[in-house]
């Protein structure tokens, strides 16, 4: 029998029980298999995907992170783990894909993304603009002799604890710009470390993270009223493990880039930042320093 057109085949709802296929696709790509990641992503977002017509697993997907008031209409939606197998690639499935995506289960909704320059014309072509760029670096963190628990100028930093919850959820929220409650109360379980920074009054000023990759530890979130205070945090997650960091940075953020740089990570590549109905991401960029994953915005 001759197969269906792979552009006729239907798309489907995955769940954390497509999480192996997920993760095969990523392998079958090139890229790691980051279970862990698609755990997160499968629970806190949807996934959508497309059952590959020779029964070997999937032929495409991607996952969708929504973010708002629960129960309302979506004010911001992420894409991201857009993936094609290397068996049907080139034949119209990514697109196929992402237009039903975009065109009719987030239609009408401010879309981000981030492309690698493989994937950037495609959704160009969808409808998307480059607004930004994050940097992704990685390697081994020297500490300069910085008491970690410290702030320069004032403030500290310290293990956050299930009391700072409230405080984390308020502060994302009016740094990102939209309501983020699923995703970031599932941080205690799905990081190993997370760190608040507060000013002299106690105040909270920022939070960071390290959850684990692979063979990596990712840092991410990174909210931070400023340099000072985002050095501070990555200081204080980095002393608690020996795996080399990774983390994505806004490339505004010279200052931290040109830091990181300095205590031994390295530049892997950019990713575009890309926004679709909105003229770039909502909230405060200036503390805003590195997403929990690209994968969620």
């Amino acid at each position: 029998m001759t197969p269906p057109h792979l552009t006729t085949l239907p798309i489907r709802a995955l769940t954390v029980d497509d999480l192996r296929h997920c993760a095969d696709l990523s392998e079958d790509r090139g890229w790691l298999r980051e279970e862990h990641k698609w755990g997160l992503l499968l629970t806190a977002g949807r996934g959508y995907g497309i059952d590959a017509p020779d029964g070997q697993g999937l032929a495409a997907g991607c996952v969708v992170t929504r973010y708002g008031p629960p129960g309302a209409d979506p004010e911001l939606a992420a894409i991201g783990m857009v993936l094609v197998a290397d068996r049907y690639s080139r034949q119209g499935l990514g697109r196929y894909l992402m237009a039903y995506i975009c065109d009719d289960v987030l239609k009408g909704v401010p879309l981000a993304l981030h492309a690698t320059p493989y994937g950037r014309p495609l959704y160009e072509e969808l409808g998307f603009e480059t607004t930004g760029r994050a940097e992704m670096l990685r390697g081994v963190f020297r500490p300069d002799g910085a008491t970690p628990s410290t702030v320069p100028g004032s403030g500290s930093v310290r293990p956050a604890t299930a009391e700072d919850i409230p405080g984390i959820l308020r502060l994302d929220a009016e740094v990102f710009g939209a309501d983020r409650t699923h995703l970031i109360t599932r941080l205690p379980a799905f990081t190993d470390r997370l760190f608040v920074a507060e000013d002299s009054a106690g105040e909270l000023t920022g939070y960071g993270a390290i959850w684990p990759n692979m063979d990596t530890h990712v840092v991410g979130p990174l909210v931070a009223r400023d340099t000072a205070s985002a050095q501070a945090l990555v200081t204080a997650l980095a002393a608690t493990t020996e795996r080399p960091l990774r983390t994505d940075v806004d490339v505004r953020h010279e200052g931290l880039l040109h830091w990181l740089k300095d205590r031994g990570l390295d530049s892997v590549f950019f990713n575009a930042v890309m926004t679709r109905d909105i003229p770039g991401l909502p909230g405060d960029w200036t503390r805003r320093w590195a997403p929990l994953t690209v994968a969620a915005g």
